[in-house]
């Protein structure tokens, strides 16, 4: 479990099956454009189960860690940001994803919570490399790596299957040494 004063990132659990399919039913339409498309099952009980429990498998392998983003104030699930494809040996790399609900959108909370998830990756996880891929056309998430320190490094062609398109996306990463550096400035900043 990781904190800013406005919102706590942590695992996912069972008893989280609720607040997830509400998070996912309140927020599909807004979220199809940017996402896989998912059968109608996956916005069930049965569905947000199977979402948790691949989670959990996840984390107990060392093969990615998800991520609810939850409101302090009111405990609220907003959000989910996700440490996936996390491969070792010579990479030491994962891939970031992230969404949060529409009604929370301009307010600097996925800056907060991918800063939070940046946190476990380089000093929990042990990793060395975080990527991230964006849509072009998705401005909003291209600015939260960036305010997040990720380097812009490419576009890469027809990359993922999203909404039933092939999408290029922008390829961002971040490494251990350019967020250690950040850190320090932010500490020699105060």
């Amino acid at each position: 479990m990781l904190s800013t004063e406005r919102i706590t990132i942590r695992r996912l659990e069972r008893e989280d099956i609720e607040a997830l399919l509400q998070l996912r039913v309140a927020n599909r339409q807004y979220l199809e454009p940017f996402e896989p498309r998912f059968p109608d099952s996956h916005f069930t009980m049965a569905g947000q189960l199977e979402v948790i429990e691949r989670d959990l498998a996840k984390w107990d392998q060392d093969q990615g860690y998800g991520f609810g983003i939850f409101l302090n104030e009111t405990g609220s699930l907003i959000g989910r940001v996700n440490l996936s494809n996390v491969v070792r040996g010579a990479w030491q790399n994962c891939t970031l994803g992230y969404f949060i609900a529409e009604e929370q959108q301009g307010k600097g909370l996925m800056v907060e919570a991918v800063g939070l998830a940046l946190r476990f990756a380089f000093n929990e996880a042990d990793l060395h490399r975080v990527q991230a891929a964006v849509m072009p056309r998705n401005r909003r998430s291209s600015r939260v790596l960036e305010k997040t320190g990720f380097r812009y490094e490419g576009l890469s062609k027809r990359y993922l299957y999203i909404n039933q398109v092939w999408e290029d996306h922008l390829i961002y990463a971040l490494t251990r040494e350019d967020w250690e550096q950040a850190e320090r400035e932010k500490i020699s900043d105060v």
